[in-house]
């Protein structure tokens, strides 16, 4: 009797045993942490409203001095650049956030708590890395398109105006979203190398100028004079965020936490 019952209750005993944690399993986790967090609304908040209004009003006083402007000026009128550049102040929000997304859990400590869960810690930085660059990548296709048709609606009567049908247009919009899902991705692999947000934020900054500003390519329709085109551009850009991330994921074994 004990041994039938013994047997009986091993199928059951089987059954609650926990199931081994897999990475989709720690990329809900990042996200419930990320979207728990108050300071990831405001940051992303920021992001939408300066971008947006920073576009529109840019838009509007351009246009309303198109009219003015020397005959090889208007040559290289360039609405659809102009009615998203307010991305150029969405993406300071956009990176400072992806800083803090790494290295808020180091200046708390709670590194370690989040280490002793995931014990494969590049399942960790992974799952960081995919959850923010898809947010990246959400809020910058909506800061841009959003923007983008606010600006032609305030340049419309004033000036030449784009629309996503043009050669070009919708590349460059939707491009716009793009570039900061990559700044977005780099923004965690550099806070991952050095662990504080001063120096991250610091680097951050200066790379928007260098090897970054190449991906910028990929937002113009009309190409800058010297510039790499759009899709190399963005190519370059994307190669060295992938040289950061590698040297993040590798270096992240190594150290201590």
């Amino acid at each position: 009797m004990s041994t039938a019952t013994t047997a009986a209750s091993a199928p059951a005993s089987a059954a609650v045993r926990p199931r081994p944690a897999h990475f989709a399993d720690v990329v809900r986790s990042e996200w419930t942490k990320l979207r728990t967090v108050r300071s990831t609304f405001f940051s992303l908040l920021a992001a939408v409203v300066l971008g947006i209004g920073l576009s529109v009003l840019i838009s509007a006083v351009a246009a309303h001095n198109y009219t003015g402007r020397l005959s090889g000026r208007q040559v290289q009128w360039d609405p659809t650049r102009l009615s998203t550049a307010g991305l150029g102040i969405a993406q300071l929000a956009i990176a400072v956030l992806g800083i803090m997304v790494v290295t808020s859990e180091y200046s708390s400590g709670m590194i370690r708590t989040s280490l002793a869960a995931v014990p494969r810690r590049g399942w960790l930085l992974g799952a960081k890395s995919v959850v923010y660059t898809a947010v990246a990548l959400v809020v910058g296709e909506i800061i841009a398109f959003v923007a983008f048709f606010s600006g032609q609606a305030v340049i419309s009567g004033l000036a030449p105006t784009a629309n996503l049908g043009q050669p070009g247009v919708l590349r460059a919009v939707a491009g716009s979203g793009l570039y900061l899902a990559a700044l977005g991705l780099l923004a965690v692999a550099v806070a991952a190398l050095v662990r504080q947000a001063a120096a991250g934020i610091a680097i951050l900054v200066a790379l928007l100028y260098w090897p970054t500003n190449a991906g910028q390519d990929l937002t113009n329709v009309v190409r800058a004079t010297h510039s790499l085109g759009p899709w190399a551009g963005f190519g370059v850009m994307c190669l060295f965020v992938a040289i950061v991330v590698v040297t993040a994921f590798v270096l992240i074994e190594r150290r201590d936490a």
